[in-house]
């Protein structure tokens, strides 16, 4: 049962939880914005079960998902990658906006379920990336994120390792941290222990002790264009590796794997986090969908089912302008951020059944699939134990500062398996 939001317990819940730039950006806020630490404590604390961490690409996605959230009484991620919503971006939704827009709406709609704000796949493919994150990644916990993903799987391993130390200082000690061994190819470069245990440990020996590790465990971003998906075994593999270290999984690209495949990644690895993106815009659009989440094409285009989603003359008009661009189905996501004002200028019966298809979408998710009913009491237990907005980590120091050295880490780095798949761009 979820705690009500005119509860004492809720009012000490909003008075130690909400992190200092939660509290300075909405002081007389209701809603129980988090770090991402306490949603992995609560997913954790269940045992086999992960959550939904939805990306919001447009404004009724996060409506729905949070609606289904409540719903479900689960502790949640709202989300945006860098290529959604960065300085380059094709969402409306950006890492300086979307803490606003999910404030906004737990208020309005009695939201009393914790909810982090998560800068998804933070890339970091090289100096000039490095140079810019140190601007930009404060800026963006300073317009509300909770929680980053630093991306810079792109690199060498020792290149990754030695670029996630870089940033680190950078990012809050509160805040939830996700980093990435492996950029998400398919079932091409695939993630290694060896691989894991070289960032992990590096990262370990310089006191940063990630919440979460994502691999390229045999998924895509986007449309799948195979049915290998994800590889359950490499991925439990990977997570006993480093279990001494006390990380849990991150899930990426689950549209296009099937429920079954899901409910194996929350009941026979550590993940506790899964990422939704191309399912929740596709739902939203009201696209035809099957049980993997992946769009049905007809002669390589979506189906539109009448009565679902936006309005057919949207829909044609949004058609029309993607064959303008001679787009494949998925680059439609490029659509997103024209189209944005344009889907909430709709009817208020049109939005509304926007939002309920994703809601109805995710809490079957949550319910059926992830196992995350009522983990919003796990969170609020994690909470009041820290009594503090910060959950503080939960590993310590295992490794010897004086081997993880930028020198003996290029020399390490030699050691280290350097297949990693064809070159390309393989973002969200």
């Amino acid at each position: 049962m979820a705690w009500s939001n005119k509860s004492k317990e809720y009012e000490k819940l909003l008075e130690i939880g909400r992190p200092p730039n939660i509290q300075a950006l909405f002081p007389n806020s209701r809603a129980l914005i988090v770090s991402g630490k306490f949603i992995d404590r609560a997913l954790k604390a269940k045992g086999q079960a992960m959550t939904i961490a939805a990306n919001g690409r447009n404004h009724l996605i996060i409506r729905g998902t949070l609606a289904a959230a409540q719903k479900a009484n689960a502790a949640c991620l709202i989300e945006i990658a860098k290529s959604e919503g960065g300085h380059d971006f094709y969402c409306m939704t950006s890492y300086w906006n979307m803490a606003r827009q999910v404030d906004a709406l737990i208020n309005e709609m009695g939201i009393t379920v914790p909810v982090a704000i998560h800068a998804d796949h933070y890339g970091i493919k090289n100096a000039q990336d490095l140079a810019v994150g140190k601007v930009e990644v404060p800026s963006m916990f300073e317009a509300g994120i909770t929680s980053i993903a630093i991306d810079a799987s792109h690199l060498p391993d020792d290149q990754n390792l030695l670029a996630s130390v870089a940033i680190n200082p950078y990012i809050p000690k509160w805040a939830g941290l996700e980093c990435e061994v492996g950029e998400i190819k398919g079932d091409i470069g695939l993630s290694t222990p060896e691989d894991a245990l070289f960032l992990i440990q590096g990262l370990n020996a310089h006191d940063i002790f990630p919440d979460w590790i994502a691999l390229n465990n045999g998924t895509t971003h986007g449309i799948q264009a195979a049915s290998a998906g994800i590889q359950v075994e490499l991925t439990a593999r990977i997570h006993q590796a480093i279990a001494p270290y006390g990380l849990s999984g991150a899930q990426h690209g689950t549209s296009g794997n099937s429920s079954d495949r899901l409910r194996r990644i929350a009941k026979e690895t550590r993940t506790t986090k899964a990422n939704v993106a191309t399912a929740l815009q596709m739902v939203s659009w009201g696209v035809e969908i099957d049980d993997y989440g992946n769009a049905n094409l007809k002669d390589g285009s979506l189906v539109k089912v009448p009565g679902k989603g936006m309005s057919e003359e949207l829909w044609a008009e949004m058609v029309a302008c993607g064959e303008s661009k001679k787009y494949k189905a998925g680059d439609f996501k490029s659509l997103n951020l024209p189209f944005e004002n344009k889907i909430l200028a709709q009817s208020k019966e049109i939005r509304d059944r926007m939002a309920k298809e994703v809601e109805d979408f995710v809490y079957r998710l949550l319910t059926e699939v992830f196992y995350a009913t009522d983990t919003a009491p796990l969170a609020y237990e994690a909470i009041l134990k820290a009594g503090s907005y910060d959950a503080g980590p939960k590993a310590q120091r295992l490794e010897t500062p004086d081997d993880w050295t930028e020198a003996k880490i290029l020399e390490k780095g030699k050691f280290l398996n350097t297949d990693k798949g064809p070159r390309g761009n393989y973002d969200d």
